[in-house]
């Protein structure tokens, strides 16, 4: 609980990028379902408030009853909504927008090491600054260890 050594397992990472997705889409589908209930409710009550009630019973435009656009729009809404959850987060997900990380930074990668072979063409290093003498080296971190000093 207190320990100062950091877990920083990779399959940890995963599983815990797993979860949060699974939860994610658990909460996505839990709204979708909640505004199906809301929709519903929502569209009985304008049609009783127009039918029963008598509210606005005139007011027709294009020919039907206001409650027809209003129940229609929200159906409307109600479908994006749905797209939204089941169709579009199907194929630009999680797994999309790694996949589009991934080949993003592979073609960055590319352009760097394109410019430089541009810049090691154009500008050579002298012959005498291209080979690196390891005792007048500096010290450099260890990408393995980052958080050992550097004097040890």
């Amino acid at each position: 609980m207190f320990s100062k050594k950091k877990n920083t397992s990779k399959i940890d990472y995963e599983q815990r990028e797993l979860y949060e997705n699974a939860r994610k889409r658990a909460r996505q589908k839990k709204r979708l379902f909640q505004h199906f209930v809301v929709f519903l409710i929502g569209a009985v009550f304008l049609i009783v408030l127009n039918v029963v009630i008598g509210y606005q019973e005139q007011f027709k435009p294009l020919g039907y009853n206001w409650f027809v656009w209003a129940v229609l729009l929200w159906t409307l809404i109600f479908l994006v909504h749905f797209f939204n959850v089941f169709i579009v987060n199907s194929f630009m997900g999680k797994d999309w927008e790694a996949r589009q990380v991934d080949k993003l930074v592979k073609k960055q990668k590319q352009r760097i090491a394109h410019l430089q072979e541009k810049v090691d063409r154009d500008h050579p290093l002298p012959e005498e600054r291209r080979t690196i003498d390891p005792t007048t080296s500096t010290k450099r971190i260890n990408p393995e260890d980052p958080e050992r000093p550097i004097n040890s």
